[in-house]
């Protein structure tokens, strides 16, 4: 875990607030999880992404009146809807942002303690399931081989010493994120951003969570990126050209 130095406390407590949550085909999840994030949000506002969902996800979102909306009329990509919830943080004034994916892999009481963490003056606090000895599931070995490589390949350039760089539960200090110029779509959004965090001399610590991984079998990149190969090939491709903008 990173410990770099803090640059400084004295947050108000009544900071604006807001968890962003990106939905695509969660038919299976997505009412459970944000009838959950509802109940641990406190005074945070809600964000959801709907990159494009064709399944039943959008009947369950109207169930909810009390959540920010963007819809996407086809599907834009992982990344684009992170970068959608970060214009809006920025755009609309908030201070600090918490992403939560909605694929039940995250657990939405520890909302409040990435909120507390970004209080103590973190620019980004970044969940980790590797950090925690708490696991429900198997993480596929592909999987889990990737992200280890390519978490040492982030380390190596960035010195922040993580132990996951893919986990998708987040929180960030909006005025950070100004700082940071984000453009890839897809799923390897984090690697990127990891870059730009490095290039922006932002602060970074990780926070641990479970690791949860469930219905594994029917988890899917899309075609083309579900081969571990093309997959890994991607990410360098993102990785490489990220540390060229860092130069």
């Amino acid at each position: 875990m990173r410990k770099s130095s803090l640059p400084g406390k004295g947050v108000p407590a009544l900071a604006r607030k807001l968890v962003a949550v990106p939905v695509f085909n969660e038919e299976k999840s997505v009412e459970k999880v944000l009838t959950a994030i509802v109940q641990n949000a406190g005074s945070a506002d809600i964000l959801v992404i709907d990159d494009g969902s064709t399944d039943f996800s959008r009947q369950f979102l109207a169930c909810f009146d009390n959540i920010h909306l963007i819809r996407h009329a086809r599907n834009l990509g992982y990344g684009q809807s992170l970068i959608n919830a970060f214009q809006f943080a920025i755009a609309t004034g908030y201070e600090y942002l918490v992403t939560i994916d909605c694929d039940e892999q995250h657990e939405p009481q520890r909302i409040p303690r990435f909120f507390e963490r970004l209080t103590e003056g973190w620019d980004i606090v970044s969940g980790s399931r590797y950090l925690s000895t708490e696991a429900v599931g198997t993480v596929p070995k592909d999987r889990q081989q990737i992200n280890q490589v390519v978490t040492k390949r982030i380390n190596e350039i960035t010195g922040f010493g993580l132990t996951d760089s893919f986990c998708g539960m987040k929180g960030y200090k909006v005025a950070s994120l100004r700082k940071l110029t984000l453009t890839e779509t897809g799923y390897a959004f984090p690697l990127q951003l990891w870059l730009e965090a490095y290039r922006a001399g932002l602060t970074v610590v990780e926070e641990a969570i479970p690791l949860i991984y469930i219905d594994k079998f029917d988890r899917s990149f899309g075609t083309e990126l579900d081969d571990p190969d093309k997959r890994l090939r991607y990410y360098w491709r993102v990785i490489n050209e990220g540390v060229s903008k860092c130069n």
